[in-house]
């Protein structure tokens, strides 16, 4: 329902002065509709309750598929196919696809607890992997964050080098300690404003403090790139194994306002790769409703309309199906 929901937000046609021959080819049905009546001479001298008890069957029926009706059927979707219906963006076959993701991981000491196993930060991990992997050919970032945030792969297609570099990350390699979502996405938004492309950021956390909502939000105005968040903790029932390090159970309410204030939507971390094609799901969808980059335009659905009036040229072919202007 929402996929179809967003297809008629985005449908227009891309040559609408087309649609202005629906006049004339309306009038032009009309009139051809009158003259192929039958009874169009005897309606002027009989009544109409009289009529109808003088008719044989057959001159009442012309038939559902009567050569006068297919015409209007082919000019309205010859019409309509001019006119350039469309309603999704696809790239350009001369130059190369500009929709572009960045990856944000939390990498802080709470990371390292272990109620998911093999620890909040490896599964992290795991998840930009099986990503990757969803979305093969689509160039990818990889932004590091603690107490500051760093770049830690730019813009590439090269999967295997974003994931050698994310398996390396760990607090100690992080020069800040603390907990600053809002730079991290800030400096996500800077690497894709540069790049001039429209794209997606996937944030990678455990938690996010409610005290940076406002932030977070103006973040948003300012910068327009839906940020999608995928919960990586244990919940208050998960008993995390002896020497864990101690971290906070995940809070779903302050993540999905989080997810909500950035245009974005909340997905938990499951056991399978559910949760990843559900981001895979929710990435493509931002892009779509991006505003169109260069290297991108609207795909002409009219040609799709060819087909139909092939097969309404067909029934012309057959025995009584020419109609006569008089």
């Amino acid at each position: 329902m929402d996929g179809m929901m967003e297809i008629l937000s985005q449908f227009h046609f891309l040559r609408p002065l087309w649609l202005l021959l629906l006049v004339p080819a309306g009038l032009l049905s009309w009139s051809m509709h009158r003259q192929a009546d039958p009874l169009r001479t005897w309606r002027k001298a009989i009544a109409p309750h009289l009529l109808k008890h003088l008719l044989v069957s057959s001159m009442e029926k012309g038939g559902r598929w009567r050569p006068v009706r297919l015409l209007t059927v082919g000019w309205l979707v010859s019409i309509l196919a001019l006119a350039g219906p469309t309603w999704q963006m696809q790239p350009s076959p001369f130059t190369e696809d500009l929709a572009a993701m960045v990856i944000i991981l939390k990498v802080t000491p709470e990371m390292l607890a272990r109620d998911i196993q093999p620890s909040r930060l490896q599964r992290g991990v795991q998840k930009i992997h099986d990503l990757l992997e969803l979305k093969k050919g689509v160039r990818t970032a990889l932004i590091a964050y603690a107490g500051s945030a760093h770049l830690v792969m730019p813009l590439t297609s090269d999967a295997g080098v974003i994931n050698d570099f994310a398996a390396a990350l760990e607090p100690g390699i992080m020069p800040v300690a603390g907990d600053e979502p809002a730079e991290a996405i800030t400096l996500a938004n800077q690497r894709l404003s540069q790049a001039n492309t429209a794209g997606s950021i996937i944030l990678i956390t455990d938690h996010v403090d409610v005290s940076y909502l406002q932030e977070l939000a103006t973040i948003h105005e300012q910068g327009g790139v839906d940020v999608h968040i995928l919960a990586i903790a244990g919940g208050a029932d998960v008993i995390p194994p002896p020497g864990s390090p101690p971290a906070p159970p995940v809070d779903a309410d302050s993540l999905s306002s989080a997810a909500d204030v950035m245009g974005g939507s909340l997905v938990m971390i499951s056991a399978d790769k559910s949760d990843v094609r559900h981001l895979s799901t929710l990435v493509e969808r931002s892009i779509s409703r991006a505003p169109p980059q260069e290297g991108q335009q609207w795909e002409d659905a009219g040609y799709l309309l060819v087909v139909v009036i092939m097969l309404i040229m067909l029934f012309f072919f057959r025995h009584g199906g020419s109609v006569a202007l008089e």
